[in-house]
């Protein structure tokens, strides 16, 4: 037995036995059962040093890729300058990274409270509706992804992970994504906000129809609850504007970030709201609080971040080669119509949506022996998800075409299904 083997049988028996062991299998099984060593730009190295392309971009938190130098530099410096908070003075750099936000974000987004991730930010979000609203209930979509806590279990939509820790946060309606008319029965009095995704992340890669966001903007404003935009997944860039609400010019009243605002470097999550909500904070200014929240370390991350997307205009970049990126995917569907239904999103947040759900592991699998890294939504395993740094060259996306085309291939080998004709195509 090789070293590397050893090597890798020693982890999988630590996951075994101290970790996850469900979750070690699922990694073998899709092919991936490898051992992550290195990372560089959209490059991973296992300890055998074998490359792979990264087509999953960390589910979005690697927008400017692995180890972008600046972002490194930046943790540096502030690593031997002083890398946590001894929260009883002002901090410069949590400061300067709000204003910066503020800058930015649509609307009237002023303010800004830091935490570690994207659920930390819904889980405060949820509170801060309520504290601003003096209301209880709240408004979600079938399909969405909020986290796994226990408040954005409540207002995610795949009935899987809810049901095992129920009972949860009480008063959550869920409407479908898209419809205007179920949202406006279901608002009422007591709703403090409607928490949406512009673009569905897990549940699929769904986009808000035309006029959706906007006609939630104005029952939200009508009926006085708050529009919460989660744009953890979206957000930064990704979807080819700074944030996605941005593509349909809405301004909501509390918006969530997370992932890609670190960098790929530190965990950091935010919740930006405008001076109406942050007026629940008068008179108590400690009711929301975080230890390791807004660290100096992750908000030099986050500044060194938004520095490098507005410097090279990475979402300008991402629209480009996103828009290119789906074309041929969408071309990929026309030549497998019996293995692909659909490719759809917006900037490089892509998903290609296969007819049968059992393809979907194939596939991935497949994917990963020829060195490139795809994942799948995880409200939806029947949509396998592009979501590559916003560096990602034509070249590489093209070599992730050639490795997908292949990958559909063996997978219908796999199932012993017809091969397609072109006229059938």
């Amino acid at each position: 037995m090789s070293t590397g083997k050893q090597a890798v049988h020693e982890i999988a028996r630590l996951y075994r036995d101290h970790v996850n062991p469900d979750l070690a299998r699922v990694i073998r099984i899709t092919g991936l059962g490898t051992l992550e060593d290195q990372a560089e730009g959209v490059r991973v190295w296992d300890h055998e040093g074998v490359e792979y392309l990264d087509m999953a971009g960390g589910y979005g938190m690697f927008s400017l890729g692995h180890r972008h130098p600046e972002v490194v530099q930046a943790v540096a410096d502030q690593l031997h300058r002083m890398p946590m908070s001894a929260k009883v003075f002002l901090s410069p750099v949590m400061a300067r990274l709000a204003a910066a936000l503020a800058e930015i974000a649509p609307g009237d987004l002023q303010y800004a409270f830091f935490c570690n991730s994207g659920t930390e930010a819904v889980e405060g979000a949820l509170k801060l509706a309520r504290l601003a609203t003096g209301r209880t209930n709240f408004v979600a979509a079938h399909g969405a992804f909020h986290g796994k806590s226990t408040g954005g279990l409540a207002v995610s939509g795949r009935p899987g992970y809810r049901e095992p820790f129920q009972p949860l946060m009480p008063g959550v309606e869920h409407v479908p994504f898209g419809d205007l008319e179920a949202l406006e029965q279901v608002v009422g009095p007591e709703t403090a906000g409607v928490i949406l995704e512009p673009i569905q992340g897990e549940g699929g890669i769904h986009l808000a129809p035309d006029g959706y966001l906007q006609g939630v903007r104005e029952i939200c404003t009508r009926k006085g609850a708050l529009m919460v935009a989660d744009e953890v997944q979206t957000g930064l860039g990704r979807t080819g504007r700074m944030f996605a609400v941005q593509h349909w010019e809405v301004e909501p009243d509390l918006l969530v970030l997370a992932k890609a605002l670190g960098g790929g470097v530190m965990p950091i999550g935010a919740i930006l709201g405008t001076p109406e909500v942050w007026k629940a904070f008068r008179g108590r200014p400690l009711i929301h609080t975080s230890t390791f929240g807004g660290s100096p370390l992750a908000c030099a991350a986050g500044l060194a971040t938004l520095q490098v997307l507005s410097r090279d205009r990475l979402p300008e970049r991402a629209a480009a080669e996103g828009a290119w990126f789906l074309g041929r995917l969408r071309e990929v569907v026309a030549r497998n119509p019996d293995i692909c239904a659909e490719a759809r999103g917006l900037g490089l947040m892509l998903g290609l949506e296969l007819t049968e759900e059992r393809f979907g592991g194939s596939i991935i699998s497949e994917m990963a022996h020829r060195r490139v890294i795809a994942v799948y939504t995880l409200n939806q395993p029947r949509v396998i998800r592009f979501e590559p740094p916003l560096t990602v060259s034509r070249q590489d996306l093209e070599l992730a075409l050639e490795a997908l085309e292949a990958s559909i291939l063996r997978t219908r080998e796999v199932f012993s299904l017809s091969t397609i004709s072109p006229q059938e195509a």
